[in-house]
């Protein structure tokens, strides 16, 4: 869940061109087991912007065995992220 919440705030921190911080986990869905040994990779997209806030879907793939053949959607998660100034006051999205 932590890898979620990197790859959703990467993203936001893009966007709000500065510091944010997590608001919410709007939901969150385990799709699949991941195994020992699976490559994990987490893609993240926003969905929407507020005035100070950002939404993101995140997806979550395994590959087994380092077989790119094998790879399945493991979760799901959406996010709110708030973007904060210097004294952790959420500030206008920068981005808009």
């Amino acid at each position: 869940m932590s890898q979620v919440d990197i790859a959703g705030s990467t993203v936001a921190y893009q966007i709000a061109q500065g510091r944010v911080v997590t608001a919410a986990i709007n939901s969150f869905q385990f799709l699949g087991p991941v195994f020992v040994g699976d490559l994990i990779s987490c893609y993240a997209q926003v969905t929407k912007t507020g005035r100070t806030s950002i939404r993101v879907d995140v997806e979550v793939l395994a590959e087994r065995e380092r077989d790119p053949n094998s790879v399945h959607r493991v979760a799901e998660a959406t996010l709110t992220y708030v973007a904060v100034d210097e004294n952790s006051r959420p500030r206008p999205v920068q981005g808009l």
